[in-house]
C-alpha cells in the first residue's frame, strides 16, 4: 500500500457532483496528497464538501472539517476584500494617495502613488531598501515604517511585479489607518466572523491545535539558493541581476518556518492566512452572491489592471514559459481559466496550491486547501485544482460563459 492510498475521505458530495469526490480521491493516489479539503458553493448551497488525509507529515492527525491550514497567497484575496469593504462604504477612495491615509508613505517621492497600485502590484514597493533583520520580521510596525521609507524600485505605475510580501503590509496599513484596527481583526470582525467562515489572518493561540502542518513547504528565506550566482542582497537597483526583484519580494522581509506558533499568530496578510477550505468558499460565495459588496464594487474589483501581454517583473522569473498573468484590484483574473471556463470569474492562489474563487455568473465559489507543497507558487494551475474544478464544471454542465454572464450549458 502506497504512502497516500489509506487516505480516508470524510464528507458529502449533491447528487450528480460525484466526480468531484472521485478527482478528490484521485489526488490522494496519484499527486500523493497528504491532507486536503474542497468546497465548493452554488447559490448558496454547498454541494460539495469534502476533506481526508492528515494534518501532519507523520500521518498522526487526520485531516479534520475545521482543519486549518497556511494557504500562503490565497491570503491576498482576504486582504484586498477587506479593502474594498471600505470601498464599498465610501471610507476609501483607490484614486487617492496612500498618503492622505497613511501620511508617512508621502517619503521617497511617493507623495501622489494612488492606493490603487498597491493593490494592482504597480507601485514598485517591492520590498524595504535594505532587509529587515529576522527579530523584526513580525514586528508590524517595523516592516510599515520601512515601507514608507522606501524609495520605489521601479517608477510606480509603470510596470507590475507581483508584492510577494509587501502587499499585505501595504494594504493592511491602509486598512488600519481607516479602521482603527489591525487587517486581521478587521477580516475576522467584519468578514469572517459575521459568516461562521475558519480564516485567520493572526490566527489565535487556542486554535493552533487545528492547524495542519505544512509538508515540503518552500523555505523562502533560502529562495537564492535556487538561483546560483545571484549577488547577494541588500541590491542597489534591480539592474544588480535579472532576478534581483524575485530575491527582494521573497527574501527582504523574512517570514520564518511556517509551522511555528510565532509564525501562525503573527499577522502577514499577503501569505499566512489559515483557514479552511470550508471558510474560504464561504467568504467567496458570500462575495458572488452579492453579500459583501454592491454590484459596482464588485465590477471593479475584478476590472484588469494589467496590460494585455504586460510581464511581470517577479513572476516571469518563476512561472513556466507562456504564463500570463493579469490582475485586477487584489485578485487573479481569469483569462487563462484556471478557475474554469467563465473568464469573469476572479480569486487568488497560493504557493504550493491552495486556491479559491468567486465565479458570480454562476453563483458559485470554490476553495481548496492542502498541506503538501506543490505547485501552483505563482497561481498557475496545479493539477489537484485542475481536476477539482473541470470536475465541479462538468458537473454544473457550464462549458463557457457568454460575456455577457449568461451561462452556456
Amino acid at each position: 500500500m502506497g504512502p497516500s492510498d489509506d487516505a480516508t475521505v470524510s464528507g458529502h458530495c449533491a447528487a450528480g457532483f460525484e466526480g468531484v469526490r472521485a478527482a478528490f480521491v484521485r489526488n490522494f493516489r496519484v499527486h500523493g496528497e497528504v491532507g486536503a479539503a474542497v468546497t465548493v458553493i452554488v447559490g448558496g448551497r454547498t454541494v460539495v464538501d469534502l476533506w481526508g488525509g492528515h494534518a501532519d507529515a507523520a500521518r498522526t492527525r487526520p485531516w479534520e472539517h475545521d482543519t486549518l491550514v497556511n494557504v500562503y497567497s490565497t491570503s491576498k484575496g482576504m486582504t484586498a476584500l477587506c479593502a474594498h469593504l471600505l470601498v464599498d462604504r465610501g471610507e476609501l477612495d483607490l484614486d487617492a494617495p496612500v498618503a492622505r491615509y497613511w501620511p508617512e508613505f508621502a517619503q521617497a517621492g511617493k507623495a501622489e502613488l494612488p492606493v490603487r497600485w498597491l493593490l494592482s502590484h504597480r507601485a514598485g514597493v517591492i520590498a524595504p531598501r535594505e532587509p529587515v533583520a529576522e527579530r523584526y520580521a513580525h514586528d508590524w510596525d517595523h516592516v510599515c515604517a520601512a515601507l514608507a521609507a522606501a524609495a520605489p524600485w521601479w517608477e510606480p505605475g509603470t510596470a507590475q511585479g507581483y508584492h510577494a510580501v509587501t502587499f499585505g503590509y501595504l494594504v493592511g496599513e491602509v486598512v488600519r489607518r481607516i479602521s482603527g484596527v489591525s487587517l486581521g481583526a478587521f477580516l475576522r470582525r467584519e468578514i469572517a466572523g459575521p459568516l461562521g467562515a475558519r480564516v485567520f489572518i493572526g490566527t489565535p493561540a487556542e486554535e493552533h491545535a487545528r492547524c495542519a502542518e505544512m509538508v515540503g513547504q518552500l523555505d523562502e528565506a533560502r529562495i537564492a539558493e535556487r538561483f546560483p550566482g545571484i549577488p547577494q542582497p541588500p541590491f542597489r537597483s534591480l539592474a544588480d541581476h535579472p532576478l534581483a526583484v524575485v530575491i527582494l519580494a521573497l527574501t527582504y522581509i523574512p517570514t520564518g518556518d511556517v509551522n511555528t506558533a510565532a509564525y501562525r499568530s503573527a499577522e502577514i496578510p499577503a501569505g499566512n492566512a489559515h483557514a479552511s477550505a470550508h471558510g474560504l468558499a464561504t467568504v467567496y460565495g458570500a462575495l458572488a452572491g452579492g453579500r459583501l459588496v454592491g454590484a459596482a464594487t464588485l465590477e471593479a474589483m475584478r476590472e484588469p489592471q494589467s496590460l494585455p501581454h504586460e510581464p511581470d517583473l517577479a513572476i516571469d522569473a518563476l512561472a513556466p514559459p507562456g504564463t500570463e498573468r493579469r490582475w485586477g484590484l487584489g485578485f487573479m483574473l481569469n483569462h487563462q481559466r484556471q478557475a474554469g471556463p467563465n473568464p469573469r470569474a476572479f480569486g487568488h492562489g497560493g504557493a504550493g496550491g491552495s486556491f479559491a474563487f468567486a465565479d458570480p455568473e454562476n453563483g458559485l465559489s470554490y476553495a481548496y486547501a492542502m498541506n503538501k507543497y506543490g505547485s501552483g507558487a505563482t497561481g498557475d494551475a496545479d493539477p489537484r485544482n485542475t481536476a477539482l474544478i473541470a470536475a465541479t464544471y462538468e458537473a454544473l454542465g457550464v462549458h463557457r460563459t457568454r460575456p455577457s454572464g449568461h451561462a452556456l450549458h
